[in-house]
């Protein structure tokens, strides 16, 4: 696995220690995590023909397994499990799984969370099919250029954190947004680059540890289009509501129910409307463990939107 070796903190108060790490094993989580995610293929770059081709191709009894498949509490053990294991490939975990008792698992576990470890072998059992079936299926058969792509971000950034000195800025960079604000205990803060669930983040907190699976700027399209990262800028600002949101998060942060109350709009329309500048990375998402907490205006994202406009006008390749 590849793992920054050094410690390095991004609060002097409550200090988080911050490690970048990949290996083709996330993205093969990652890719299932998204499979499972129908309801936000509307919030990712990804659309449901993406989950439907690979639906065509699923064995019946696997299809209808992942339908019932959840993000619940087993789903962050998985995950916990997959970063804890040591391991860079989908045959290597599932050789792991194979060889670790229901007690090592339990123990291993244990050192991470509370969460409860009752029913490690029904897990175990559903880790196996889970992966050997989706790696058989899916995983084994994707373009390499997205394991190159998310290989090479990781090395790219590994370079910088060594050199970075304002890691709350090189954290928010890599994020698209996300500032972690200090908890009651030092934590440990595992940044792993993703492809299939851009533009978000996804982030599991543990006891004393935070896993956040962020959105490389990864993009295998035409050169000379704007990328969708790009793009999703210009279009989040082209409405009214969200400018009317920017303009009152510039007084300062802000939670939900104050943006919903300024808005005068349903909670359901407006967290579309936050989802979109979020998306864009025009907003800060305070986050403390799992807990969003306020929303604050993100400037830099806006002072460089003419620089992102003019590198594409300029651009004749």
């Amino acid at each position: 696995m590849s793992v920054l070796s050094d410690s390095l903190t991004v609060s002097k108060s409550i200090p988080y220690t911050i490690e970048l790490q990949f290996n083709p094993l996330y993205e093969c989580l990652n890719s299932l995590h998204t499979y499972i995610c129908r309801p936000s293929y509307k919030k990712i770059d990804l659309d449901p023909s993406w989950a439907k081709s690979i639906e065509e191709r699923l064995p019946s009894a696997f299809a209808e397994r992942l339908a019932q498949t959840a993000i619940d509490a087993d789903w962050r053990l998985i995950v916990l499990l997959v970063c804890c294991c040591g391991k860079d490939t989908p045959e290597q975990f599932i050789q792991w799984i194979e060889e670790m008792t229901v007690q090592q698992l339990e123990a291993l576990i244990s050192e991470y969370t509370s969460l409860p470890v009752q029913g490690v072998a029904r897990l175990r059992s559903r880790i196996l099919i889970l992966f050997q079936q989706w790696n058989e299926y899916y995983f084994s058969t994707i373009d390499q250029q997205i394991i190159t792509g998310l290989q090479q971000e990781y090395e790219q950034k590994q370079v910088i954190l060594k050199q970075q000195h304002h890691l709350d800025t090189f954290v928010d960079e890599l994020t698209n947004g996300i500032i972690f604000e200090p908890d009651t205990e030092p934590k440990r803060l595992i940044l792993i680059p993703h492809y299939h669930f851009k533009p978000l983040n996804i982030i599991y907190a543990y006891n004393l540890l935070v896993i956040c699976h962020y959105p490389a700027k990864l993009y295998l399209g035409d050169s000379a289009e704007l990328p969708p990262y790009e793009y999703r800028v210009i279009r989040a600002l082209a409405e009214q509501s969200r400018l009317k949101i920017l303009k009152y998060l510039y007084n300062g942060p802000r939670s939900f129910i104050e943006i919903v109350r300024h808005l005068g709009l349903s909670k359901g329309i407006t967290h579309d409307h936050v989802t979109k500048l979020r998306s864009a990375g025009l907003l800060h998402a305070h986050i403390q463990g799992e807990t969003l907490t306020v929303y604050s205006l993100r400037t830099y994202a806006i002072d460089h939107l003419q620089q992102m406009l003019m590198h594409f006008i300029e651009n004749d390749k």
